[in-house]
């Protein structure tokens, strides 16, 4: 498949508009035209829809958008990479340490790593499981190259990359009063007071903002500093939980119960590094991760909730 024709391709996505397309790439319109009739005689199917107005994608062409961001995105990683061997200036070889704080950015964070390891399969990679205190500490003291944390955060050393936007829920023991609203979801008034596991005092004050929606003053008898930590004592009735939504999918656990809370604003899980990192490992599984992250995000955006019409 011609990359160019990819790259015309997702400029008319974008842009909505051919011509536009045409001027972001320095090209004329009639080759941009080509090459998306190119494509399109290749997939046997029509790819966009050049109705008057703004051009849109067809339900092929939606699908096509996402492998084509990836793609492209992996391809300009390579060549930064190459590059920099040719000229003798890219750093030494090394492998690469992928934080995972709890189950990451759920189904993305499985993507990402194997995405990595067929793309680059010389260079070693290790998975390190971080704690609720890590968000930043693993990658400023080198023991991590990457991290999936949560939630979003900003710091002048670390980039950034929002990876999920997904609801909130509270874990709470199958026992609780609140164990009842399952399906109808909860307020974020009605989850303020709930007995929330304590947090080492180190812990970053991002995550416990989010864990304790930014207000609400109990706290349970226990500390946690892992979601398993947090599950064993939601299922003896010893506290409370909260996470994303994904949460639930990951973790199934005998006596807890997860309550979405309706009104509370949508948290995200991240992929953290060090701000300019020059390792080309690093800008390669940043960039698969990024594009699979939103070829994915109509899957991991799913979660807990009420039934359509109950909101």
């Amino acid at each position: 498949m011609d990359l160019r024709r990819l790259s015309s391709f997702l400029a008319v996505v974008e842009e909505g508009h051919f011509g536009r397309a045409a001027a972001r790439l320095f090209l004329s319109p009639a080759a941009v035209t080509g090459h998306v009739q190119q494509l399109e005689r290749e997939f046997g199917t029509r790819l966009l829809e050049r109705g008057r107005g703004t051009v849109v994608p067809t339900a092929a062409g939606r699908r096509l958008v996402s492998h084509a961001r990836t793609l492209l995105a992996a391809v300009n990683a390579a060549v930064e990479d190459v590059s920099e061997v040719a000229l003798g200036s890219g750093p030494a070889a090394r492998g690469l340490r992928v934080g995972v704080m709890g189950h990451g950015s759920g189904e993305v964070t499985p993507a990402a790593v194997n995405a990595f390891r067929r793309a680059r399969p010389e260079v070693e990679l290790r998975l390190v499981q971080l704690n609720f205190t890590e968000h930043c500490s693993a990658l400023r003291e080198g023991r991590v190259d990457v991290a999936f944390v949560r939630p979003a955060f900003e710091a002048e050393d670390i980039e950034v990359d929002v990876l999920t936007t997904e609801r909130r829920i509270v874990a709470v023991s199958a026992g609780s009063v609140y164990a009842d609203a399952q399906r109808e979801g909860l307020r974020v008034a009605d989850v303020l007071d709930l007995p929330y596991l304590r947090l080492p005092s180190h812990t970053p004050r991002p995550f416990t903002d989010y864990l304790y929606f930014d207000a609400g003053e109990r706290r349970a008898p226990d500390c946690a500093l892992t979601p398993q930590d947090v599950l064993t004592s939601v299922a003896a009735g010893r506290g409370a939980g909260s996470g994303l939504a994904s949460f639930a999918r990951y973790y199934p656990w005998p006596g807890a119960v997860y309550v979405p809370v309706l009104d509370a604003a949508p948290a995200h899980s991240v992929l953290a590094t060090r701000a300019g990192d020059p390792h080309p490992e690093v800008r390669i599984f940043r960039a698969l991760t990024v594009a699979l992250a939103r070829e994915m995000a109509p899957f991991t955006e799913r979660g807990p909730g009420p039934e359509p019409g109950l909101e």
